[in-house]
């Protein structure tokens, strides 16, 4: 695998060896030994997600807090999405910055997202299973999030404010800064 840095300490990309032939392909998607030599972290993934969704829907941008707080690996099983990271870690010499990549099942990218980051996503073909790892239970009570059209992030979703489909609870978010919970 190779390790692809972002904007963010400790927020990167994964790009996987892929062997393909006649057949197909075939890769490793995470290897806990490869993972831990490649970036020098040992992370305990407790619970995986999927999700699918349908062109323009907007997932986010969601985190847990204190105890709860949970590292991702996320990736695309089917279709593309732009992924989505706020660093919310104070201190950060990059708190309250945003960053995006597109991930695809073509492309095959995984992102590794730090505990203290909010994530989110936009569904960017006709439709996306999306999957991930996570190194914390999921907690209701702890759950947070911030709207995903915060102006002082200034996130560029692509998808047409027409198009977009948002659950109430998420465009209920507060902004980022704001003392609300979810």
């Amino acid at each position: 695998m190779k390790i692809i840095e972002s904007p963010f300490d400790g927020c990167f990309l994964l790009k996987p060896h892929v062997i393909e032939d006649e057949r197909g392909y075939f890769f490793e998607s995470y290897n806990s030994q490869k993972f831990e030599q490649a970036t020098g972290l040992s992370v305990n993934f407790v619970q995986d997600n999927q999700s699918f969704s349908s062109y323009g829907v907007i997932r986010g941008l969601h985190s847990q807090a204190n105890d709860f707080a949970q590292a991702k690996l996320v990736r695309v099983l089917q279709g593309e999405v732009l992924d989505v990271v706020v660093d919310a870690r104070k201190g950060s010499s990059t708190f309250g910055k945003s960053y995006t990549v597109r991930l695809s099942a073509e492309n095959k990218l995984q992102l590794f997202i730090p505990k203290d980051f909010y994530h989110g996503f936009a569904v960017l073909s006709d439709t996306a299973e999306f999957f991930y790892k996570c190194d914390n239970f999921y907690n209701r009570e702890s759950e947070r999030g911030i709207h995903y059209a915060d102006p002082t992030l200034n996130i560029d979703w692509i998808i047409e404010e027409e198009s977009r489909i948002i659950t109430e609870k998420d465009l209920a978010l507060p902004r980022f800064g704001e003392k609300r919970m979810s």
